[in-house]
């Protein structure tokens, strides 16, 4: 206690010894000194200052460039989630091709042929012409036997006419051509309708295809667009014919695209066994300056050969033969005296490898007809293996089978339409694919003759479901269900289907042309047949005729 208080009061002496009131001379500076220190603690203050801004800029700075770190993360994230999204897409359109490309080869394999499977389809088109009056079955045989039925012995007598007639023309044409140089020409072969019993409409024309090969050491080497060469969408159905020599490699050998030296020899060609010269490969029928046979040469050539073997056997014969269409360079008619005639078709055409199909040089026209690429592109017409279909599936059809009756009336009926309100885009040729498609789908027992009726309709129904998605496909091309007896070239069966009505889908105006047509060929039907046949009256149920669309 002593020892705080004496601290205590050592304390309270030392503030009054220091007090300044105490010292107030010795103090005079005191002010001086107070300015200098407001004066120093003022640079100190401004020192502050510039320190403060100094640290708040640096922590801008920072914050700056944690908002640019936290945006680039955010920017790494959005990426990193569009490409999640992106290759969740990529895998999406992956499955989506997956499944188409599993379609296309079901589709290939004849399920797009299934037309079982949519007679519902068909039935719901069908109601689009509910209450146009359909004949029945006594009325359509009646038409049948008094229209058609008398015709099948007029075509016979008249293909064994033009058939023996075309065989001593090309014997003519052989001993008129130079064996060495010209074109080998074979026996000729009907096709089509007349040979497949189903032409109604007269003049009755018989179609011939010759075919035809080069001479020694020459040989044909067919490219079609399903052989794994380069074709556009709009050449399908088309190939092209090279010629070439029979020892000739089908790459061709390097001496024919290097320049060898002038003390350099090809081993595997000699100098006999060069190329020919463009002039002499043009004496082969090839366009200008390639080694592809051009169509329109090789009609000069047929048309010139024909003119001369005719010249040579005109005398046996009591007509006159000439060419008769310019637009079909192979047709030719026989003028009798009595002024008769009989028009026919004498087509070259040229083998596809060791098969039936054909390249043709030239098709009759038609308002789908479209021009060819160039005249060294060939169609190739498979109208050979199209007669033993029908002939194969005949022997297992019933008695009397009503398909080549349903054709036949179904021609005969478009054929008269057209007559009277102008042609359209369909064809005969469409209108037996349609009878084609049928007759795989369908049992054997549904072609009775008493089923005439049905598969009329179901023709007529079938060809409408056709223009209506503007989709026909050949019977063949892509057809995986073509019988092996036909020994039908694989290639054609693996390839993708062609549609005979693609080019409805680039000529709208010919496209509506063929529907109208259609539609007023099915509204006037039963006034058509009527007109060729006796009254028959149609069967009625409460005001409403029997059968009806």
């Amino acid at each position: 206690m002593p020892a705080g208080i004496f601290r205590l009061c050592l304390v309270v002496i030392t503030a009054i010894v220091n007090h300044p009131h105490l010292y107030p001379r010795e103090n005079g500076a005191v002010p001086e000194n107070t300015e200098e220190i407001i004066q120093k603690m003022k640079e100190r203050e401004e020192i502050l200052r510039m320190e403060q801004l100094r640290l708040e800029q640096e922590i801008a700075d920072q914050e700056a460039r944690q908002k640019a770190l936290e945006k680039a993360a955010e920017v790494v994230e959005e990426s990193k989630e569009e490409k999640i999204r992106w290759d969740m897409w990529s895998a999406l359109s992956m499955v989506v091709f997956l499944l188409m490309e599993l379609w296309r080869q079901d589709f290939q394999e004849g399920n797009w042929q299934d037309i079982e499977g949519e007679e519902d389809d068909m039935a719901v088109l069908g109601k689009v012409f509910k209450g146009v009056a359909f004949p029945d079955k006594a009325v359509l045989s009646s038409f049948y036997e008094k229209r058609i039925l008398g015709t099948t012995g007029d075509m016979a007598r008249m293909r064994e006419m033009v058939e023996g007639f075309a065989d001593d023309l090309l014997e003519a044409l052989r001993s008129v051509c130079n064996r060495d140089a010209d074109m080998e020409v074979e026996d000729c072969m009907g096709v089509g309708s007349m040979y497949e019993n189903w032409r109604v409409r007269k003049p009755f024309v018989c179609d011939l295809i010759v075919p035809f090969a080069p001479p020694e050491p020459y040989r044909f080497r067919s490219q079609t667009w399903c052989s794994g060469d380069s074709f556009p969408p709009d050449e399908q159905g088309y190939g092209t014919i090279k010629v070439c020599r029979a020892n000739e490699d089908v790459t061709g050998c390097i001496c024919d695209k290097t320049k060898l030296g002038e003390d350099m020899l090809c081993l595997l060609h000699s100098q006999a066994n060069t190329t020919r010269p463009s002039s002499e490969m043009e004496d082969l029928l090839c366009f200008k300056n390639t080694q592809y046979l051009d169509a329109d040469q090789v009609m000069k050539w047929f048309q010139i050969a024909v003119t001369k073997a005719w010249n040579r056997i005109s005398h046996k014969y009591e007509f006159d033969l000439s060419f008769s269409l310019l637009d079909s360079p192979g047709a030719l008619k026989i003028k009798f005296k009595s002024g008769k005639s009989i028009a026919f078709n004498l087509t070259p055409v040229v083998q596809y490898e060791n098969s039936d199909v054909y390249f043709i040089s030239h098709f009759p026209r038609s308002c789908l007809a479209a021009d060819l690429p160039s005249s060294t592109h060939w169609f190739l017409t498979f109208a050979v293996y199209e007669r033993r279909f029908i002939q194969l599936v005949s022997k297992t059809l019933p008695a009397n089978a009503c398909h080549v009756t349903c054709l036949q009336i179904l021609s005969f009926l478009h054929a008269k339409q057209c007559s009277l309100t102008g042609p359209s885009g369909l064809t005969n040729y469409h209108l037996k694919t349609v009878m084609l498609h049928l007759l795989q789908a369908r049992p054997s027992q549904d072609w009775m003759p008493e089923n005439l009726e049905a598969r009329l309709q179901d023709m007529l129904k079938f060809l409408e479901k056709c223009l209506h998605e503007k989709k026909l496909y050949h019977f063949f091309i892509g057809n995986g269900k073509v019988p092996e007896e036909l020994g039908f070239p694989i290639i054609f069966q693996r390839a993708e289907p062609l549609n005979l009505f693609r080019p409805f889908v680039l000529h709208r105006d010919v496209y509506k042309k063929t529907v109208d047509t259609f539609h007023e060929m099915l509204r006037n039907m039963s006034a058509l047949i009527n007109e060729y046949t006796v009254h028959i009256p149609l069967v009625h149920t409460n005001g409403i005729h029997k059968e009806s669309f």
